[in-house]
């Protein structure tokens, strides 16, 4: 694909198609990513849980965004909700104010990343700098607007980069090419159109991002590179300092690492859907979709059980997700002090509980023929396929059976059993397949599997 850009004063096209490989095994079989956002936006930690992206009007989203880690722009409409807040909390204070009250006085590493080991995930990734531009490492040209200098004083990607990978995961990160509200005195974002319209684009900030990820690449050597929103115009060429050159030292210095799709009209390995927006990602070769545990990525008080997925929700999105050829990024927005809210931890232990049996019917599959089953809302059943054993993930009331919509010419059923081994009495029913489910201890999801025939 060879796209023309505008760089100054000059048109070049640039091939970047060139940049095009085959797609990393590891990322096919791993399934499931953590996301992290973690910032000064988590001191406030307000935001009004509207609803999904994706299923939220855009004229409502913007001036109540979902999303806590939007604190900075949202504050900036006048009748906002969140700038009400702001004010009775906070009076007229900077945002600035905040990250030198982001302490992380609890941040544990090794903590989280044994949860999130435990819950399946086999990489991590967090944000490095979000889109008011602090930077959670000691990037270069930050001064000291990040924090090494100023709030936690560490180097907060260092300490999760070592922890990640000591935990067996692999490591990743998250960076906002695309947007920048410290670089300028920014209008305030109240469309999507704008969200491109107000992007900075210039040489400075083009230079300025690419030294940014370039330091991350040499000093983490990230797995995954996932920008966000876009990259900015003037550095999309092949030249010094240009987009093409970062993805070439990228891959010269991570050979099986990916980037995602976020990067405007250029490469990318993979395509991201988020929540319900950009589901038409999902058809793709390669796909993930990313999305939080509650409506928002960054850590909000305001958010209740109402608004967090439970333990078999995650399970049935997962699978869903996995069912279709896709990759889930499960986001986990911790507090200020460093702590996994409660809520979010105990829908990850609940994931965890589930994957300690079933993790074989996630990592390394792949998405089940349909001449051989179909998927199933009522009763909801999805199929995944791993070597020669062909999986149903079932969520219906253990003790009864239950028909699948399956061929039961294409399966062994003699060789029905769950993921722990214990069998199943499976038999041809009609043009279905019915199989009897024990009594569940537990309301998650249960799986059957079967050797193919």
């Amino acid at each position: 694909m060879a796209t023309p850009v505008e760089t100054g004063n000059r048109i070049e096209t640039v091939d970047w198609s060139r940049l095009a490989r085959p797609l990393p095994g590891w990322f096919s079989d791993a399934k499931l990513g953590i996301f992290i956002h973690w910032g000064a936006y988590s001191v406030p930690a307000w935001a009004e849980p509207t609803g999904e992206l994706g299923a939220v009007d855009e004229a409502t989203w913007f001036a109540h965004n979902a999303y806590a880690e939007w604190y900075w722009n949202t504050i900036r409409f006048a009748d906002s909700p969140a700038r009400l807040h702001h004010r009775q909390t906070y009076g007229d204070a900077p945002y600035d104010d905040f990250l030198d009250a982001w302490r992380a006085e609890q941040f544990d590493p090794q903590d989280w990343c044994a949860l999130f080991a435990r819950a399946g995930a086999r990489y991590v990734v967090p944000t490095t700098k979000h889109h008011d531009g602090i930077a959670l490492w000691d990037a270069p040209g930050t001064g000291s607007r990040n924090t090494v200098h100023r709030g936690p004083r560490r180097n907060l990607i260092g300490d999760l980069e070592s922890a990640v990978r000591a935990a067996g995961m692999r490591f990743g990160v998250y960076y906002s090419g695309g947007l920048d509200w410290s670089t300028s005195d920014f209008p305030v974002i109240d469309t999507d159109a704008n969200v491109r319209a107000l992007r900075p684009n210039d040489a400075a900030y083009a230079a300025y991002a690419h030294l940014h990820v370039r330091d991350l690449i040499d000093r983490f050597r990230p797995d995954v590179l996932w920008n966000d929103i876009e990259w900015p115009d003037f550095g999309k060429h092949s030249g010094p300092l240009g987009l093409f050159e970062l993805f070439q030292h990228y891959y010269a210095t991570v050979p099986d690492g990916v980037v995602n799709d976020r990067w405007g009209d250029t490469h990318r390995d993979y395509r991201t859907s988020e929540y319900q927006h950009h589901l038409d990602a999902e058809g793709s070769p390669a796909w993930q979709n990313c999305r939080g545990i509650g409506l928002s990525f960054g850590y909000n008080q305001v958010e209740d059980d109402r608004h967090l997925m439970s333990g078999p929700q995650l399970v049935r999105h997962l699978v869903d997700v996995v069912s279709r050829g896709g990759n889930l990024l499960l986001n986990v927005g911790p507090t200020a002090s460093g702590l996994i809210p409660d809520g979010q931890r105990r829908t990850l232990e609940s994931l965890a509980g589930w994957m300690a049996v079933n993790s074989g019917v996630v990592h390394g599959s792949r998405p089940l023929d349909g001449e051989i089953a179909d998927p199933s809302d009522t009763p909801w059943i999805r199929w995944t396929r791993t070597d020669a054993q062909v999986w149903a993930v079932v969520d219906a009331p253990g003790g009864a059976a239950v028909t699948l919509p399956a061929r039961p010419g294409r399966l062994d059923l003699a060789s029905a059993a769950l993921a722990d081994g214990t069998p199943v009495s499976a038999r041809a029913d009609g043009g279905g397949l019915t199989v009897d489910l024990p009594v569940r201890t537990a309301e998650t999801p249960v799986a059957v599997g079967f050797a193919a025939s």
